[in-house]
């Protein structure tokens, strides 16, 4: 059973994802936006399907049914250093990705490889990493440091639970601001049967 504070948390995020689903058709040229009915459309999240051993051991190599919560207009206001965010493949931009964000714009970045200069990253750049400390950076990780720097607007969402099978699963570790922030989207729309029908591995 969910809480009055909680369900009240929950209705102003789904207010606040209304609007800036509003603001993003406004942006793109549509003349009548209904933020009303952007508010009783659907859910704050969806499902994704993610495999490969690049996020080890965050979510298994065997893969992992995520739920993700949608992000429609991701800035360095909504997804924080230290999140897990699905993004769009840079090589591939009909395929998704699953990486940690480890830096946004203003971020100095100095590698490690002293042939390498050192950056800033710049307005709506942010720097993604794979988790798996285990796999070789720059030829399998398919990270930040092998395509580079990436937009803030290729993000889509950000994981907020992992199922690796029916009896491991649980929330997905994320910067503080974003677990206390997507908490009431957690306990509303988590539905752990709907994610273990759904899970492929």
């Amino acid at each position: 059973m969910v809480s009055i504070s909680t369900l009240l948390r929950y209705v102003g995020c789904r207010m606040e994802y209304a609007a800036r689903v509003g603001m993003k058709s406004y942006e793109r040229g549509a003349k009548d936006v209904d933020i009303m009915k952007n508010f009783f459309q659907g859910k704050l999240t969806f499902l994704h399907f993610n495999k490969g051993e690049e996020m080890a051991p965050t979510i298994g190599s065997q893969g992992g049914t995520l739920l993700v919560r949608k992000i429609p207009m991701p800035d360095a206001k909504r997804v924080f250093v230290g999140d897990l965010v699905v993004l769009k493949d840079p090589a591939n931009s009909d395929d998704y990705l699953v990486r940690r964000l480890a830096a946004i714009e203003g971020y100095e970045m100095v590698s490690t490889d002293d042939k390498d200069e050192p950056f800033v990253l710049e307005d709506d750049q942010c720097w993604v990493l794979a988790d798996n400390e285990n796999i070789k950076p720059k030829q399998e990780a398919h990270d930040s440091r092998t395509f580079g720097p990436v937009s803030m607007t290729d993000i889509v969402g950000r994981v907020i639970y992992c199922l690796r099978n029916a009896v491991d699963h649980g929330p997905v570790s994320n910067s503080q601001f974003s677990m206390r922030y997507d908490s009431p989207i957690l306990e509303v729309e988590l539905d752990v049967d709907e994610m273990v029908k759904n899970h492929k591995a």
